[in-house]
């Protein structure tokens, strides 16, 4: 039994790719940049494309990047800024404080479990009521 082999117009193996080379790219061609880790650089370079007002639809086709992932990227950026311009500049006493309040908490946590452990032995000291009998 032969086994024909059907040639593509391109005049590659038909059903055959070289190996790593996933289905519907050709051997010569980039791999898609959104499907690896992109540098904050490269990011911060898209994202100010799209702050300066060129289209998402564009920027997505040109940099092989899905439009959703180029918006939550968008989003990140502009939370970063406003984080980073808030008019309170931190200083030494924010670690105090971020301590200070989880002292609280541990202690208001300590209180709740001592008063329903209160409760608990109480209700076994308290005498039984007294039903009348009928």
């Amino acid at each position: 039994m032969t086994r024909t082999t059907r040639k593509s117009p391109a005049g590659t193996e038909g059903g055959r790719r070289p190996t790593g080379v996933p289905a519907g790219r050709a051997a010569g061609e980039h791999p898609r940049r959104d499907q690896g880790r992109w540098s904050s650089r490269r990011k911060t370079e898209i994202v100010l494309r799209l702050l300066k007002g060129e289209p998402l639809d564009a920027v997505s086709r040109e940099a092989a990047v899905s439009t959703s992932r180029l918006a939550q990227w968008r989003d990140e950026a502009l939370a970063g800024m406003q984080a980073a311009l808030q008019s309170r500049e931190p200083d030494h006493r924010d670690g105090l404080i971020h301590d200070l309040k989880a002292k609280v908490g541990d202690q208001a946590m300590t209180i709740e479990l001592l008063e329903r452990k209160i409760d608990l032995l109480e209700d076994g000291l308290r005498p039984p009521s007294r039903r009348p009998m009928l």
